[in-house]
C-alpha cells in the first residue's frame, strides 16, 4: 500500500524578528520521494522557511511534521535523529582531515564510539568500507586520501553532501545546493542530487531556475514570506504572479 502521509508538512507556519514577519502562514506537504523546491525573489522568507524546518529557529506559530510527527521546536539534533538532515547551509568538513576521515566522522556519530575517532585508526577502520561507498556515490572515491582543504569548491560541496547521507536521511534538505558554482560545478552537482534521491525526499532552496526545472518535481514560490504559488515548473513558469514577482524583485535573486 501507498504511503500517502507527507514526508515533511508544515501547517500555517509563522515566524516574527521584532514585528517583522520573515514567514507568515506557509502551509506546505511535501510527497515522500519528491524533489520540492522552494524559490522566489530576493527577501522572500526562504531561508527563514529552511531554518525553520531544520530547528535552527522556533517558529512563531504553526507546525512542523515529519512523516506525521509534530516536530515543531525540537533542536537541529534531535530532527537529525528522527530522519532529516541539512546540507549545504554552511561549510561543513573539517579542512585537515582526509576526504575518507571526513566521511567517518559522520558515520561515528550514528555508531556507539563517542569520540571514538580520535581513537587509533583501527578503532573506526571497520567505517572504512561505508565511508568509501559514500564517497564513490558522489564522485569523490579516488581523492579518499586528500585534504579536505585541498578540494575545489565543488568537490568540497560534494564532500559535504557525502557527510549528509553519512547520516542515511530520509529528508535531505539542501540549502542553495549550487551557489558560487561555475557551470561545470553546477551540472556535476544536479547530476549527483539526481542519482541520490533514490529512496529519499528532498526539499532545496535553489536560485538557479534551469537547476530546479532540472530536478524538481514540486515547486512552491514564496513572496513576503508566504507561499504565491505551487505546482510543477510548468506551472508556475506560465504564472502570471511569478513572472511578477520576479521581474519586481530580479529572475536570479537569492533570499
Amino acid at each position: 500500500m501507498t504511503n500517502t502521509t507527507p514526508a515533511l508538512e508544515t501547517q500555517d507556519l509563522a515566524k516574527s524578528f521584532s514585528g517583522f514577519c520573515a514567514v507568515d502562514g506557509v502551509s506546505l506537504s511535501v510527497a515522500n520521494g519528491d524533489i520540492h523546491a522552494i524559490i522566489g525573489p530576493n527577501g522572500a522568507g526562504k531561508t527563514t522557511l529552511f531554518n525553520l524546518l531544520s530547528g535552527f529557529v522556533a517558529p512563531t506559530a504553526g507546525t512542523v511534521s515529519l512523516g506525521g510527527r509534530d516536530i515543531t521546536g525540537l533542536r537541529v539534533h534531535q530532527i537529525a535523529r528522527l530522519g532529516m538532515v541539512r546540507s549545504f547551509q554552511i561549510n561543513s568538513i573539517f579542512p585537515h582531515l582526509s576526504v575518507l576521515d571526513n566521511v567517518k566522522v559522520s558515520l561515528e556519530a550514528k555508531t556507539a564510539l563517542p569520540g571514538g575517532f580520535w581513537l587509533p585508526g583501527s578503532a573506526t577502520r571497520r567505517l572504512d568500507p561505508r565511508a568509501l561507498e559514500l564517497l564513490t556515490d558522489v564522485g569523490l572515491a579516488r581523492e579518499k586520501d586528500r585534504l579536505a582543504a585541498q578540494l575545489s569548491y565543488g568537490r568540497k560541496r560534494a564532500l559535504e553532501l557525502a557527510i549528509s547521507l553519512a547520516q542515511d536521511p530520509a529528508i535531505l534538505l539542501l540549502d542553495e545546493p549550487t551557489a558560487g558554482m561555475g557551470a561545470e560545478d553546477v551540472a556535476r552537482i544536479t547530476s549527483l542530487i539526481g542519482r541520490i534521491r533514490r529512496g529519499r525526499t528532498i526539499v532545496l532552496v535553489e536560485h538557479n531556475l534551469r537547476v530546479v526545472a532540472d530536478l524538481s518535481d514540486r515547486i512552491s514560490v514564496l513572496q513576503r514570506g508566504r507561499v504565491l504559488v505551487e505546482g510543477t515548473y510548468a506551472e508556475v513558469r506560465r504564472d502570471p504572479r511569478v513572472i511578477d514577482a520576479y521581474l519586481g524583485g530580479g529572475a536570479h535573486a537569492r533570499g
